[in-house]
């Protein structure tokens, strides 16, 4: 498959190390761009659910295949979420190609651009609330492994598949009340005088332009690759939301397992190992 090229692309909340990430997906649109700069927003490795009896091939695949991305002269801004908050401590490094950081205000054709992951306004990330938080987590990857037999079950019966996952995920975010999150965050970035600002957390792509009294800026969000499968990528002087297609990638199936970047697989290896300590 010819790469195709674009400028940025953002991809967020992969929760690699669960359940419910589709990481051969992740793979196959990873291989399928060349962008200048790769920005994963948050909740990469999902270090709540975290178990070192848990790290597939294909999850280890994908991280391989950033690294290589790298090699080849990608510029790689991994933005930190709460699901891999450990990674906060080493925050602000910066080696070759590679960049560490909680939140990016970067320059992207002349505009402004704020990027973070948004748990920073989820009160149930924090405090005594994060334990209730991480304990519907575990709950959600168990919901994700029942569904998946549920859609075995009925695919026998020649019936549709379901996403019980996805109906749960859409009431939890109605409970945060997603406006309010968009909203909050449009605010402050009218505040800082930003023209975009770049959010993912919620599991719910999205590009619209807020408007208060005090002006109006561009909120997007990247979505996630547990339901949606979305990443946000910047060509033709425009943000545009990504949806994996799976069609597009039938023939390339047998190219997953394949290895990436071999001389790497022990520094990665160490690195997932290390979330389990």
């Amino acid at each position: 498959m010819e790469k195709r090229a674009v400028d940025v692309a953002i991809l967020s909340d992969l929760h690699l190390g669960t359940y419910g990430c589709k990481a051969r997906e992740v793979l196959n649109y990873l291989r399928s761009i060349a962008p200048q700069i790769l920005i994963l927003n948050g909740d990469i490795i999902d270090g709540w659910q975290f178990s070192k009896h848990y790290f597939p091939q294909a999850h280890m695949a994908v991280l391989k295949e950033v690294l290589c991305m790298m090699a080849s002269g990608t510029r790689v801004i991994y933005i930190t979420g709460n699901h891999d908050e450990i990674m906060r401590r080493y925050c602000d490094i910066e080696l070759g190609n590679f960049q560490l950081t909680d939140k990016l205000v970067i320059e992207i054709n002349n505009r402004m651009t704020w990027i973070f992951h948004g748990d920073v306004f989820d009160h149930t990330t924090r405090g005594a609330a994060k334990f209730w938080a991480k304990l519907g987590s575990s709950g959600y990857g168990g919901l994700i492994l029942v569904n998946r037999l549920i859609n075995h079950l009925l695919r026998l019966a020649g019936r549709e598949r379901i996403s019980l996952s996805k109906s749960v995920m859409a009431g939890v975010n109605r409970m945060a009340r997603i406006n309010d999150f968009e909203l909050t965050a449009a605010e402050i970035a009218i505040e800082k005088k930003y023209d975009y600002v770049i959010c993912g957390h919620i599991h719910q792509p999205q590009k619209r332009l807020v408007q208060t009294d005090k002006g109006a800026v561009m909120y997007l969000n990247s979505g996630d690759w547990v339901e949606h499968l979305t990443s946000l990528e910047f060509y033709q002087n425009d943000w545009h939301i990504y949806t994996y297609d799976a069609t597009q990638f039938e023939h390339v199936k047998s190219e997953t397992h394949q290895p990436v970047l071999n001389v790497v697989t022990d520094e990665v290896n160490l690195y997932v190992s290390s979330l389990a300590i």
